[in-house]
């Protein structure tokens, strides 16, 4: 009998005295004292009865569960066997609880191992300037890198394109705080990457790179940077892949227009000044993306971004090996149509049913688009039959469906006639 039982049955007993205890009439004297004295005898037998039977049930459940434990340990009742008994169903249910109880443990003790190397693989990023001529350099900023590749004594390291912008010098900081010169390989503002080369003889753990294919939405994942400074170094932060081919406009010449638009993971794993450049790992301590920004605003909360490490590593080998990122280029300045300043507009003649398209602005000498021919105020509509309604549109095209040396087609309005125009593509020089 447990707790429960006993606490009801000792309910029942007090109600059943309760009402014993009622008076069956209202007389008074001899008789009612006779009455409760004959009453009081009949409660004593029965509260050393109730005693008596807890006592018997205690014992006897004692008893019980010793023999079954005793016929568990001697196998005279195998842990797999199955029946329809509510012994048998109790039986199952403690088979299950370890089996749960064992795949939480051990995914926690992945996650504490993974995350413990991922972490030695996060660095931190100094980015130095000089003042003045007659200083040395001195900190201007800091971020987060990752250490992904270690070859011929040399170590390769990850970072954002906006932690070592402007540096003349930059220092990488490991785990254990040691201290060592870098060289900027190679950097890209399109993708906000850039890569660095440390001497490798320190390094001791290299980042183990994942995918970023099949990520789901609520997947859980962690970002290991160093958030303000050096003073929270290889702080870890946890949450989940809020979103999936987020894309976020961005600005890459700092003329305050967004000029490029990157597919990012959205996150509401926190991410901090400091923390760009570091890693997104997911429950396995792979790095699945690299942490680049966030909102920033004090309405916003949680809402952060990581480049997909898919789309980071075609980058990081081209910037590894060549110090720059090859794309196609035409040689054209453009604005859209409602940046024309008006006292050109009247320059600009289309039909009525045309509703979008880019301006030539200014044509390069020697580019692809010189040797096209085409001319300051003529309106680019369609690539390869693909509209284009802003220079987002026509970067997207190119650097995502043409490569250097192909040919393309421009649908364009000259004086309010439509024409077409062929180009070949080349390399767009740094």
């Amino acid at each position: 009998m447990d707790h429960n039982d006993y606490e009801n049955n000792q309910e029942m007993e007090e109600n059943t005295l309760d009402k014993q205890e009622q008076p069956t009439d209202t007389s008074a004297g001899i008789a009612e004292t006779a009455k409760q004295n004959a009453k009081s005898k009949q409660e004593k037998p029965k509260q050393k009865t109730g005693a008596k039977t807890l006592m018997s049930g205690i014992i006897g459940g004692v008893i019980s569960a010793v023999i079954v434990a005793l016929l568990f340990t001697t196998n005279v009742i195998p842990l797999n066997q199955q029946g329809s008994s509510d012994a048998a169903s109790s039986e199952s249910n403690e088979q299950s609880a370890p089996e749960i109880a064992e795949t939480v443990a051990s995914e926690g003790s992945n996650i504490a191992s993974n995350m413990d190397e991922a972490s030695k693989a996060v660095v931190g990023v100094i980015n130095k300037q000089q003042q003045s001529v007659w200083t040395q350099s001195k900190q201007a900023g800091s971020g987060s890198g990752i250490i992904y590749k270690e070859k011929d004594g040399k170590a390769y390291v990850v970072t954002n394109q906006h932690v070592v912008e402007g540096a003349e010098e930059v220092e990488v900081v490991l785990s254990s705080d040691t201290r060592i010169p870098a060289k900027v390989l190679g950097t890209d503002s399109f993708t906000d990457l850039a890569v660095l080369q440390i001497d490798g003889k320190k390094v001791n753990t290299i980042a183990d790179l994942g995918s970023s294919k099949n990520l789901k939405v609520g997947d859980t994942v962690i970002a290991i940077g160093n958030p303000l400074g050096m003073n929270f170094a290889n702080s870890v932060t946890k949450g989940i892949i809020s979103g999936l081919d987020r894309s976020v406009s961005i600005d890459t010449n700092g003329d305050g227009q967004p000029d490029w638009i990157t597919e990012v993971i959205q996150t509401d794993a926190a991410i901090n000044p400091g923390n760009s450049g570091g890693a997104l790992i997911n429950s396995k301590g792979k790095v699945i993306g690299i942490n680049s920004m966030k909102i920033a605003k004090t309405s916003v909360e949680g809402i952060g971004f990581a480049i997909p490490i898919d789309e980071a590593q075609p980058i990081m080998k081209q910037l590894e090996k060549d110090g720059e990122v090859a794309r196609p280029f035409i040689g054209i300045s453009t604005a859209s149509l409602g940046q024309v300043p008006p006292q050109y507009r009247d320059q600009i003649q289309l039909p009525e049913d045309v509703e979008g398209g880019m301006v030539v602005a200014k044509v390069q000498q020697g580019s692809p688009a010189s040797k096209a021919e085409l001319q300051q105020f003529d309106v680019i509509t369609k690539i390869n039959d693909n509209k284009i309604s802003s220079i987002l549109d026509l970067r997207k095209y190119l650097y995502n469906e043409t490569k250097i040396g192909e040919s393309v087609k421009l649908e364009i309005y000259r004086d309010g006639e439509p024409q077409t125009v062929e180009l070949e593509l080349v390399k767009r020089e740094q």
